[in-house]
């Protein structure tokens, strides 16, 4: 697989990885709604938003660490082909 040159900002990455999963935020915003309807304390949203946050975070770092896993170059290998092998003069 052809590797870029270029690393893309991790902030960068998260927005885009919590836009992709924004039915994630569903309780926080439940949570935020029911604050303002029924008085109930702003925390629960809070912590549903930060649970949110954190699980995309932790989900972020195990896909980079499994890319980089997957990296790993191919030590060389013996030529074994007797039509190919350069004869040295």
């Amino acid at each position: 697989m052809r590797k870029t040159k270029r690393t893309g900002s991790f902030f960068l990455c998260l927005l885009l990885n919590l836009i992709i999963n924004l039915e994630w935020a569903i309780p926080g915003v439940i949570f935020l709604i029911l604050h303002f309807s029924f008085g109930l304390s702003l925390w629960y949203a809070i912590i549903a938003f930060s649970v949110w946050i954190i699980v995309m975070i932790i989900w972020m770092l195990i896909i980079g660490w499994a890319g980089r896993c997957g990296d790993s170059s191919d030590p060389k290998k013996e030529n074994k082909n007797p039509y190919s092998v350069r004869i040295e003069k």
